[in-house]
């Protein structure tokens, strides 16, 4: 029997938030089986990037990465964020280390093809991009990977890539190794008909229902690339997939009420 393995992706909101990352960290500190971080960036890239005077570009709500931004991204996943995690959860006595894709290479991606938009310093990755043994390895070891949102092509290269998609590859990649659940916490009560109304949670999806909403306009762009990698995740053998409210991890751990879950 394959041993239990969560992997938890955080975003923004809760990143940007000191006192709600703390909270958070408190029940993930607490999950007895085996478990990954997986974090985005948060508001702290543009921020920085306005205060040194470099021009953020984003079409469709994806930011174009040149030189100048991927020090930027760099400097703050790879080096703030990700220690700033890994030091609470260190004073919460879960032996955490952190990770970039270029470290140990663990992740190794292509720079995104477009046919109309160069995205810059952007790469793309799938399961196979995980090096699952050398992941694997730190687990038996009891320690804990927190992996920021930064890979490399190992020709010198850094990318900034989709932390969305970063947890969905790496839940894949595990779940030949693992049982694994995936889980994408934010700060909704899980997929909404109506984003306003958090009483509108649809409590399981499938690829069938996403379409349809999506096609009828009701679902929220900001969950669009969760909904998709969650999707990607069922259909490639992770054994579940969650989209929960970030307060509600303990909750979700001990009852699994809460949330969306995404099935085939």
């Amino acid at each position: 029997m394959k041993e239990k393995l969560y992997i938890i992706k955080i975003g923004g909101a809760l990143i940007d938030d000191e006192e709600l990352l703390t909270q958070f960290l408190e029940q993930f500190s607490e999950i007895q089986e085996k478990k990954i971080l997986v974090h985005g960036g948060g508001k702290l890239a543009t921020t920085l990037a306005d205060k040194l005077g470099i021009e953020q570009k984003m079409i469709n709500g994806r930011r174009i990465t040149d030189k100048d931004t991927l020090d930027i991204v760099t400097m703050v996943y790879a080096g703030g964020i990700n220690k700033n995690i890994v030091e609470k959860l260190q004073q919460k006595n879960c032996n955490a280390i952190g990770f970039s894709g270029a470290d140990g290479n663990l992740i190794k991606a292509k720079k995104r093809e477009h046919p109309d938009i160069d995205f810059g310093f952007v790469g793309d990755i799938n399961k196979k991009s995980v090096n699952k043994k050398l992941v694997s390895k730190f687990m038996k070891l009891d320690l804990i990977p927190v992996f920021s949102a930064i890979t490399h092509d190992k020709k010198g290269n850094l990318f900034n890539t989709n932390a969305d998609t970063i947890a969905s590859v790496m839940a894949q990649a595990l779940s030949s190794k693992f049982e694994v659940e995936l889980l994408y916490c934010f700060d909704k009560e899980g997929v909404l008909e109506n984003v306003n109304d958090p009483e509108s949670l649809i409590k399981s999806m499938n690829g069938k229902d996403f379409d349809v909403l999506k096609k009828e306009g009701k679902l929220h762009k900001g969950i669009l690339p969760k909904l998709e990698n969650a999707l990607g995740a069922i259909k490639n053998n992770v054994n579940k997939v969650f989209l929960i409210k970030e307060t509600q991890l303990k909750n979700h751990i001990e009852n699994h009420h809460a949330g969306t879950e995404i099935c085939l």
